[in-house]
């Protein structure tokens, strides 16, 4: 018996039906669990932490919109999580989790080996939870992190952990889907989210929706980039400077750094999110900027470049298959690997279709 779905949203959820859950987690037929918004008594929570602590097919767990409820409840699902090795994808998206919550399940996402999709978004998290965070993207080298991260509307996180979490990101992180939607962020953040995309090998989606930018966004005064022996070394100086430090590591190599400097000498003229995606290479493919104060004609650029670059790269990759069969083999895999990540064409869509290196398509909710 292939394994199946169980999707139940915002219902209360009664004994039998929690017996009946518990029953497909324990016999591995449940591939997907969401439970989105349902109401259950502490007693049945634990029961299907239990459950899906054992279980060896679950791969999406869906607990958003305040399933989650209670520190009692945060600590029975990262016990399971720890005993759990299947899980891929987890949402939490509404939960009350707080800075606090956050350290309690921390440990069991950081051990996780499956864990490549996380969605913390309106969990009332702020900078201590950053720190945390930064904690689940690794560089290179290190195990699989996080493909996919969401932490839309936490506006309790500062710029300084905004700041943080974007050298993180710039860091040779495995992030290729990150969600900062509905985040009081301005243009200063957006300035240091620039560098990250620019200096990041993996990020193709960005969702900036709601964000606070305005035409000058991601303005940085000065941005140099140039090899040397140590690698690709990137400076930046953002007026005013929100870092909360001086120094910091970009992408490009073990070696590179990011430095805050003040005054940066022979400063060029200001870049912008449109300079970032016409002048830098960067893997990035879809960058949301919906109700912000961008004008119109700026996101058609933007949008129009991205756009540029996916059909470069496919002439290349139709050009380089040609010669692999002329050759009379096949043609080398995309260095993504299996997983595919589809951003939907209209920003208001809430559906994002994934596969997560799964094998299967799952169906992933990004709750606003």
């Amino acid at each position: 018996m292939l394994p199946s779905s169980i999707q139940i949203s915002g219902e209360p959820l009664s004994g039998a039906e929690v017996r009946d859950i518990c029953r497909g987690l324990r016999d591995n037929a449940v591939r997907l669990l969401s439970l989105r918004g349902c109401r259950l008594c502490d007693r049945d929570f634990g029961r299907i932490c239990r459950a899906l602590a054992g279980a060896t097919s679950l791969a999406q767990l869906n607990l958003n919109l305040g399933v989650v409820s209670s520190p009692s409840r945060i600590k029975q699902l990262a016990e399971a999580l720890r005993t759990n090795r299947s899980i891929q994808s987890l949402f939490l998206h509404g939960s009350p989790l707080t800075d606090a919550g956050l350290a309690l399940l921390n440990p069991a996402l950081a051990l996780h080996p499956a864990l490549v999709a996380l969605d913390l978004g309106d969990c009332m998290l702020g900078d201590e939870a950053i720190n945390l965070i930064c904690g689940l993207l690794p560089p290179d080298g290190a195990k699989s992190g996080l493909k996919e991260l969401t932490l839309s509307a936490n506006p309790g996180i500062t710029p300084k952990g905004w700041s943080r979490l974007a050298i993180a990101v710039a860091h040779s992180s495995q992030v290729r889907v990150l969600n900062l939607d509905y985040n009081p962020l301005g243009d200063h953040v957006a300035g240091m989210l620039a560098v990250a995309v620019a200096s990041s090998r993996t990020l193709e989606v960005l969702d900036l929706e709601g964000t606070g930018l305005t035409n000058q966004s991601a303005q940085v005064r000065s941005l140099h980039a140039w090899r040397g022996a140590g690698g690709l070394e990137v400076r930046v100086q953002v007026s005013p400077c929100v870092c909360g430090h001086t120094e910091g590591v970009a992408g490009g190599s073990p070696r590179s750094r990011v430095s805050c400097v003040h005054p940066f000498p022979h400063s060029s003229p200001p870049q912008t999110l449109l300079d970032m995606v016409e002048n830098y290479p960067t893997a990035l493919r879809s960058l949301v900027l919906a109700e912000n104060s961008i004008s119109p004609e700026l996101q058609q650029q933007i949008c129009d470049l991205l756009s540029e670059g996916e059909e470069e790269e496919e002439v290349a990759g139709g050009a380089g298959d040609t010669q692999e069969r002329e050759r009379g083999r096949d043609p080398a895999a995309p260095p993504r690997g299996s997983g595919s990540w589809m951003c939907p064409s209209d920003p208001s869509s809430q559906m994002v279709l994934m596969t997560s290196g799964l094998g299967d398509s799952l169906l992933a909710e990004t709750e606003m």
